[in-house]
């Protein structure tokens, strides 16, 4: 183990400083970066292009894995459904038959390939990705029997006829087909069955499998390639043939570290360290594994239906957390990719019109509903506002509407309203329990349970995304409608303490309570995944009416102070067997979770833009490091690394739905954001460095920026934000 862990960390480190060239952005990603987790999902290595349909990691839990299972064909979501394990052997068939794990040393990743080596099989492997096709080579080191193992993960069928092998293997029901070719034909094939040989050729039913060997062919290599398609093995086949026409692996290398390139080259930074260029790189590359394009010569297979759709020359994509993604990732592809992220917008309005529901965590297999709020809403409302406009917006708007006002509340369930929802449309705020009051509504998810302060404030914001576009579309009586529900968070919040609080169905405060630990695991009884703290600085539309309800700026201050030096309350042990999502502590301040993203930029509300800017840098340099343990939290597929993107570029949107930007304090003297239209952004921080992180005076465009933000129009039109940096606060500013 010692020895896998140097060697791999020694491949890192070799890799990071010495072979890359300082002008390619690819060359900067690492990622091994935050593939050890503090307490959830670590990241993964993932090989893949941006936002395609085949994504590549290998079959082990996290970095410090001793063993490895094998290597998945394809992760159909972004961190779960890894479907047909490919295995190497050398040796005794019957041997590598009963071996389901392997050990490993010496691996290296890059954004556009992989490469490992089985250490006892005495073979080491290459990887590399096209949008819908894979690349394998398998090299034995040493003379004997060699060949693969190739098992489906679910209850799949596969078949071998020369040198091919083609059939499906499932994952939550939905089947991922596969053509696969081998350059050389094996010299035996034999059916697995039960973990033991066949002499049948094929194999079917529940994690079928077939060995195939390659004899004693000394130390030639072995060159495998293979197509996905979620329609049919024929159409894996097109895939493949159009994606990796011909055998030659560096080709289909450079072609995917081209593509990377190209995407990452859309933001330029200088002045950085190298550990600060790394993590940015890395956090961009994060930000392009979601959502996928999973369209197939014009079509793709729609779960919603379960049917074959067209596309109509428009991409169709899905695989969002929107929960996670509404917040940062979304705004920033619509900076970056606003022609990609009209096409992800049409493609919830297509899934909303084939299911009759508009999603929330939209997958290859479905909706899996997770979470709390529709914040769809809030995606489509802040396209809009930024100019991307080729989508339906009065459709998008039906199916929210009815989705809104007909589907349950309730986190992780899909249904129809419930009474608890028909008391949140009367009374304008969700019931919740008392301390060790049994559950009264049967439809509640026993574990994600009522989350009443959450659910009231996330339709809050929800409702005023859905005044908006209502105003939009000359909608009126809506706008009124869905104004009023937007101001619902008032009704929790208790003006003694400052917080958003739980009520019962009468109308009571649910006292006493403690905004620390109060709500079983998670908080899951009031708030969500974090504490009362959190959920103070929601929701995202009404900061100025916080304000006012804390009793002005000086009072907010005050309690944003408090938030970042409150403790822990229990031993950490305690406290994160309460909270585990809460990590990246700073006070109860939580750094490793989506909902808290914004808080350190409500100083510049509160008057006081240094103390952003003095946070964003700390949380920057503390949390989000070029190491193994280098991300705070759950990352959640881009949703943690859009916070660093923007933050680290030196501004961020605090609003989704209003198109302007807060200004931080930017980690890089200079920072080039190229954009789709042709116009280029730019932040430059003079004097920028480690203790320079104080704003002393800013120019927009040669002109003196008074405030903290600018807006969305500033950057599309081009231009160049000038901040003049000094290393005492400027109070001035």
């Amino acid at each position: 183990m010692k020895r896998k862990f140097l060697s791999s960390a020694l491949i890192c480190i070799l890799f990071l400083s010495c072979t890359r060239n300082i002008n390619d952005p690819v060359d900067y990603v690492n990622p091994l970066i935050g593939n050890i987790s503090h307490l959830l999902v670590p990241t993964y290595p993932t090989v893949h292009l941006p936002n395609s349909m085949l994504r590549f990691t290998p079959n082990r839990e996290n970095f410090t894995s001793n063993l490895m299972q094998g290597l998945p064909l394809n992760l159909i979501s972004h961190r779960s459904g890894k479907v047909f394990n490919l295995a190497p052997f050398s040796g005794d068939p019957g041997n590598a038959v009963r071996k389901l794990n392997f050990t490993y040393d010496d691996e290296a990743v890059t954004p556009y390939s992989y490469s490992v080596v089985f250490d006892e099989e005495d073979i080491t492997v290459r990887f590399a990705p096209s949008e819908k096709s894979g690349f394998f080579t398998l090299k034995p080191g040493s003379e004997g029997e060699h060949g693969i193992i190739l098992r489906t993960t679910g209850n799949g069928e596969i078949a071998f006829e020369k040198n091919v092998i083609s059939g499906y293997d499932t994952f939550d029901d939905i089947k991922t087909w596969l053509y696969l070719e081998f350059e050389t034909e094996p010299s035996r094939v034999k059916a697995l069955e039960g973990g033991e040989l066949s002499d049948r050729s094929s194999s079917s039913g529940r994690r079928a499998g077939l060995l195939l060997s390659f004899g004693n062919k000394g130390r030639n290599e072995l060159r495998i390639r293979y197509g996905i398609s979620y329609i049919s093995a024929e159409q894996a086949r097109k895939n493949l043939m159009h994606d990796i026409p011909d055998w030659d692996f560096d080709k289909t290398m450079s072609e995917a570290r081209k593509k990377w390139n190209d995407v990452l080259s859309a933001i330029s930074v200088e002045g950085g360290t190298s550990d600060q260029m790394t993590v940015f790189y890395t956090s961009l590359y994060r930000c392009f594994e979601r959502m996928i394009d999973i369209t197939e010569d014009g079509k793709y297979f729609s779960p919603w239906n379960n049917k074959v759709e067209d596309a109509n020359d428009t991409a169709f994509y899905t695989d969002d957390w929107v929960w996670d993604t509404h917040l940062a990732l979304h705004p920033l592809q619509v900076i970056l990719n606003p022609g990609r992220e009209d096409e992800k917008i049409t493609s919830y309005v297509r899934m909303a019109r084939q299911s009759g529901w508009m999603p929330t965590f939209p997958t290859v297999t479905g909706d899996n509903h997770a979470m709390n709020g529709n914040h769809s809403a809030a995606v489509i409302l802040d396209a809009w506002e930024k100019g991307i406009r080729n989508f339906d917006l009065e459709e998008a708007y039906d199916h929210l509407k009815n989705t809104i006002l007909n589907e349950t509340r309730l986190p992780w369930v899909k249904d129809s309203a419930t009474w608890l929802d028909r008391f949140y449309d009367e009374k304008g705020y969700y019931p919740a329990l008392r301390k060790d009051e049994p559950e009264t509504c049967p439809k509640v998810h026993q574990f994600e349970k009522r989350q009443a302060v959450a659910i009231t404030l996330a339709s809050s914001y929800d409702d005023w995304c859905m005044a908006q576009i209502a105003r939009e579309l000359g909608k009126e009586a809506d706008y009124e409608f869905f104004t009023k529900r937007s101001l619902n968070y008032r009704n929790l919040f208790k003006n003694d303490t400052g917080f958003y609080h739980p009520k019962d169905s009468s109308g009571n405060w649910i006292e006493p309570f403690d905004y620390r630990f109060d709500g079983g695991m998670g908080a899951r009884d009031y708030y969500d995944e974090n504490n009362g703290w959190t959920y103070i600085w929601q929701p995202y539309h009404a900061f100025d009416d916080l304000i006012q309800m804390m009793g002005g700026k000086e009072k907010f201050e005050q309690k944003l102070d408090q938030l970042f030096s409150e403790g822990l309350g229990k031993s950490k042990w305690q406290y994160y067997s309460t909270l585990p999502d809460a990590t990246g502590n700073v006070g109860q301040f939580v750094m490793g979770n989506e909902p808290s993203m914004h808080i350190p930029y409500l100083y510049n509300l509160a008057g006081k833009p240094w103390k952003t800017q003095k946070r964003v840098r700390m949380l920057m340099d503390t949390w989000f490091r070029n190491d193994l343990m280098g991300i705070p939290g759950d990352e959640d597929g881009g949703g943690l690394s859009a916070f660093y993107v923007f933050s680290a570029m030196g501004f961020y949107p605090i609003t989704p739905g209003i198109p302007e930007y807060q200004i931080g304090s930017p980690l890089f003297s200079k920072v080039i954001i190229h954009l789709d239209n042709g116009n280029t952004f730019s932040v430059v921080a003079k004097n920028n460095s480690l203790i320079n992180k104080y704003i002393q005076s800013a120019m927009l465009n040669g002109k003196k920026l008074n405030g903290p933000v600018f807006s969305h129009s500033d950057i599309l039109n081009g231009g160049t934000l000038v901040l003049e940096m000094g290393e005492r606060p400027g109070s001035n500013w």
